[in-house]
């Protein structure tokens, strides 16, 4: 099963219309799946009042938030 099908039960925040991770913890062990899935370096950027999963796919910089309880690219 793909990370992207996996529910978010964390505790997540609203800022700027986004939908974010409120920990910087929770948000990590994110960035750890992710990377495994994607197969690349996936971080953590504090954006506003929320914790974003950062990386790059293909070349391409992209960020990660929440929506439905779902991992959704920001960008």
């Amino acid at each position: 099963m793909t990370i992207f099908a996996m529910s978010v039960f964390d505790a997540t925040v609203i800022y700027d219309g986004k939908e974010l991770f409120k920990g910087q913890g929770a948000a990590t062990g994110w960035a750890e799946k992710l990377a495994k899935e994607i197969e690349s370096r996936v971080t953590v950027e504090k954006i506003g009042t929320g914790w974003a999963l950062v990386g790059r796919v293909d070349g391409v910089d992209c960020r990660w938030g929440i929506m439905g309880q779902r991992l959704k690219r920001l960008d």
